[in-house]
This record gives C-alpha cells, sequence and structure tokens, in this order.
C-alpha cells in the first residue's frame, strides 16, 4: 500500500503526458529463466510507477542481438536495455567472464556468493559502458547436450560443441572436441545441418528451446553456474525523476529476488520435463569425463586470471580454496 502512494505521488507530480517507454531484448525465449526475468521485471515497473515507465520486452532474438552484442546495441540506441548472458561480454572487460569460468562454482551457495562479491566489479564494467545494473540472473548448472551419450573421454572427442564463451570452447577443445562458440540460434540451425552434435547449456536453456528434438542425451557436468546481467542505458535510467528511479531499483531487486527463488526448483523441473520428452540424463556425468574436462579448465582459468583485475581473481581463487 505504502509503495502504491508512493508512485501516485510520483506520477501527481509529473506532467499527464509524461511517460517513458523502454526497449529490452534476449537472445532467450520467455520461458527461460532470462525470459521470466524481463518479463516479471516489466510487469513490476509499471505497475510500481503507475505506468510512468513502461518495458517491451523482445523475446527470443527477435531483435537479431545476441547477448555478446547486447552492450552494443543498447550504446547505439536500438535499445534501451536488455539481459545478456554474461560470458560472451567478456570481450568487453574480463570481469564478465568470472561467472561462468569451468569448475570455479560448484552450487547455488557458492553461485550468490561469488556474484555478490563480484556485484561492484560488474556495475563497474557497465557504467564504462554507459549502463546501469539493474539485476542478476543466476541460471541453473550447465551440462552437455548431445546426440549420442558422453561416457568415456573418447566420447568428448567426437563431438563438435556449440559453446557459450571463449573460456568453454577451449576447454572443450584441450578435451579433444570441435567446439564453436555462437549464440543459441545459430547452434541450433548447425544442429539440424548436421554441422554441430552437441550443445553446452543448462537444462534450462535446453529446455526452452526444445533440444530434445536434436539432441536426446544431456550429461550433467557441472561446468558453471553462470549468470546473465539485465542493464539499462545510464542516460535512460538517470532521465528519470529521483524519485522514479528509486522505484525502479526496488524493482529490480523484487526481480532478482524472484529470479533466485525460481532457481531452486528450476533443475528438478527442467530435469521432469526433459525425461518427460525423451532425454536421457546422466547424473551425476561419468567420472573420467569430468576429470578430463577439469583437467581441460586449468588452461582457461590461466590465460583469463592473467587479464582480469586483480580484484576479479582474488574472488576466484577464494572460491576454489573453498571447494
Amino acid at each position: 500500500m505504502a509503495a502504491l502512494l508512493i508512485a501516485s505521488t510520483v506520477i501527481f507530480s509529473l506532467p499527464a503526458s509524461a511517460q517513458v517507454a523502454w526497449q529490452m531484448a534476449t537472445e532467450y525465449p520467455r520461458s527461460n529463466i532470462s525470459g521470466v526475468g524481463l518479463a516479471k521485471f516489466a510487469e513490476l515497473v509499471s505497475a510500481q510507477t503507475s505506468g510512468y515507465v513502461t518495458v517491451s520486452n523482445a523475446f527470443d532474438n527477435e531483435l537479431k542481438i545476441s547477448s555478446g552484442e547486447m552492450l552494443r546495441a543498447a550504446q547505439e540506441g536500438r535499445i534501451a536495455g536488455g539481459d545478456a548472458f554474461a560470458g560472451p561480454l567478456e570481450a568487453s572487460d574480463p570481469v564478465f567472464g568470472l561467472p561462468s569460468l569451468p569448475f570455479v562454482v560448484q552450487s547455488i551457495e557458492a553461485a550468490r556468493t561469488i556474484n555478490a562479491q563480484a556485484r561492484p566489479l560488474y556495475e563497474k564494467a557497465l557504467a564504462a559502458q554507459g549502463l546501469k545494473l539493474l539485476y542478476i540472473t543466476i541460471w541453473p548448472s550447465t551440462g552437455l547436450w548431445s546426440v549420442q551419450p558422453i561416457s568415456t573421454p573418447a566420447d568428448l572427442r567426437s563431438i563438435a560443441a556449440r559453446t557459450y564463451d571463449y573460456n568453454s570452447a577451449e576447454v572443450m577443445r584441450a578435451v579433444g572436441a570441435t567446439a564453436e562458440y555462437l549464440p543459441f540460434n545459430e547452434a541450433i540451425a548447425k544442429v539440424r545441418s548436421h554441422e554441430l552434435n552437441a550443445i553446452l547449456t543448462s537444462g534450462d536453456g535446453g529446455a526452452g528451446r526444445k533440444l530434445w528434438q536434436d539432441l536426446p542425451h544431456f550429461t550433467a557436468i557441472n561446468y558453471a553456474i553462470p549468470i546473465s546481467l539485465a542493464f539499462v542505458r545510464t542516460d535512460a535510467f538517470e532521465a528519470l525523476p529521483e524519485s522514479v528511479q528509486r522505484q525502479v531499483m526496488q524493482v529490480a531487486a523484487e526481480t532478482e529476488q524472484s529470479q533466485f527463488q525460481l532457481l531452486a526448483n528450476r533443475t528438478v523441473e527442467n530435469y521432469a520435463r526433459m525425461r518427460a520428452n525423451g532425454v536421457e540424463i546422466a547424473e551425476p556425468a561419468p567420472a573420467p569425463v569430468l576429470a578430463a574436462l577439469k583437467q581441460g579448465a586449468s588452461a582457461p582459468i590461466a590465460m583469463w586470471k592473467a587479464k582480469a583485475p586483480p580484484e576479479a581473481v582474488a574472488i576466484v581463487e577464494q572460491a576454489l580454496q573453498q571447494q
């Protein structure tokens, strides 16, 4: 009730015609955890500001803007903001590679801790590009979807996989796989044309795209518990009255909490849906497969540490020590 009264006071003090419309985007479907977050944010921000700020969302790469292109698209004014998978953003700042480093974060609790520590670094990196962090979405753990089961290290050498960032491509190549770092839509097209036979993503990402139609096996390698970042252009945010800015950030905090609560049952729900559609889930993944992948992860982690800021490296080293 108090929030509604505040919102009413804000709107009363503004011109009747005043309204701000933000176009936001994600390369993932509305049913994916990234899409759920944007839909929730749009709903809450309109209600909290009594319609002064409205958000129009483009899901499933409708605007042909992948996560890796999203920061530039916002800077160029094609969108006000969006929800971008963090890994591909590493090309603009190494800190964005932190949450998807291989085998660093192995539990939801650890993911929440490491991202709370890294949040100021994400905010600083976005601010340097004229962008403001709204909220963080923690994703379910990453696994490997494939045409054939992955039972031994030799099976890894037989796959041609889509990966979601530079580091994951390097890990897959280190174990003898062919790897290509691609946006999701392009990866699905290459699977269907038989150029690829595997995709590195979570059960969430795969279930949202019905990957079981082409990739009926899922190996729960727990590669990473990555994140996506919802953001808006700083100038668009600062053009709002200060009272509305506070409301938007309150909504962002509520959305982040809602996303985290959603995560609690998300993996179980995804696995149930996958099994109902004929997916064979290897959980846990075979120990020799995990050992090979973890060995392949050492070089990419070292390369990331060499280019990342010391504060980010310290967060990762602490997480590795606590495993």
